[in-house]
């Protein structure tokens, strides 16, 4: 799970607000944000920048329904590569894998990606702002994927369900957009059909897709060298943890650095290899307990754990309660 703390505004940003309408000076206003922000080369934003950003372009826009006016102008000209990638996908399925892979260069989320035989499921996480996920931009990024499902196949394809963390209040026309029923719930998240998420991108180009591979893998690793430690060690640990990896000297020998010097970076940033260790499992094990139907055996085994009794120990320190009683709470309430 990488995550960036800035994010480079695409220049097709101008070209979306111009085509919706809203006044760029107006909208960077609204956000706090420098007026010649679009003219700087390669101008870039923090998470909380990159949220004042959203709720500028939501004041910019007065009455007007900012998910549905994006709805409305949506167009692969307005794409970033990220984005352009992905609709060179062969289907919704590798489409989704892939811009979970690339959100870190995109925005503050993080997008889950579940698949079954019945359903493809996205989930999304918000980092970098203390407030709940902004309404506006959870319900525009429903319709993102929703309409880039739409433009790549030519068919009106309809979800199967919005879940939102608030109903908007035109609620009778986010559903009629989506053609389904919008539910408010704990999470943001959206399913497809399996068959849908499975049917042809017209736009499919194996070609132009091996054309911004190289350059999308080459912004991650850039992305990697220049994330702070807290972040560097996190993903050291994703790897790490399921082969019992997880002490200090073995993450230190991974990032190449002595592990004083990984003490140091990290008290810098008032963290701890503990604290960081301590969070990185307990995010993991309720990703693992909301998300799949692993035992806790194997989900012990995927944190590092010797044996399941360790887990169960560790998690109800952290938590309070244990992760049996955990699973079946999430499970109750999100049947």
């Amino acid at each position: 799970m990488k995550i960036a703390s800035k994010f480079t505004i695409s220049p097709n940003c101008k070209v979306l607000l111009k085509d919706m309408q809203l006044e760029i000076t107006d909208v960077l206003r609204y956000a706090r944000l420098p007026a010649d922000l679009f003219q700087q080369p390669q101008a870039a934003l923090s998470p909380l920048e990159y949220f004042q950003l959203w709720l500028g372009i939501e004041k910019a826009a007065g009455d007007r329904e900012v998910p549905l006016l994006l709805a409305e102008h949506l167009s692969v000209e307005s794409f970033d590569a990220p984005i352009f990638a992905a609709i060179c996908s062969p289907n919704l399925n590798v489409a989704l894998k892939r811009i979970s892979q690339y959100k870190p260069l995109i925005g503050p989320m993080v997008l889950d990606v579940t698949q079954s035989a019945a359903e493809t499921q996205l989930a999304l996480h918000c980092y970098g702002y203390q407030g709940n996920f902004p309404s506006s931009l959870a319900l525009a990024e429903m319709v993102f994927f929703t309409q880039l499902s739409r433009l790549a196949t030519r068919e009106a394809i309809a979800p199967i369900g919005v879940e939102l963390t608030a109903l908007p209040q035109n609620l009778a026309a986010y559903e009629a957009y989506f053609g389904c029923r919008i539910k408010q719930g704990q999470r943001v998240a959206l399913r497809f059909r399996a068959e849908d998420a499975a049917l042809p991108f017209l736009t499919s180009n194996a070609k132009m897709w091996d054309y911004f591979e190289s350059s999308l893998n080459q912004q991650l690793s850039d992305l990697d060298a220049s994330a702070g430690m807290v972040a560097r060690v996190k993903a050291v640990l994703l790897e790490a943890l399921p082969s019992g990896e997880s002490s200090i000297e073995a993450v230190a020998d991974r990032l190449a650095i002595s592990k004083r010097t990984l003490q140091r970076k990290l008290t810098a940033e008032a963290a701890s290899f503990q604290s960081v260790l301590q969070t990185m499992r307990t995010e993991l094990a309720d990703h693992y307990l909301e998300k799949s139907h692993l035992s806790l055996g194997e989900i012990a085994f995927l944190l590092g754990f010797h044996e399941p009794n360790s887990f169960i120990r560790a998690y109800s320190q952290w938590k309070g309660n244990s992760p049996g009683h955990y699973r079946e709470q999430y499970l109750k309430h999100h049947a």
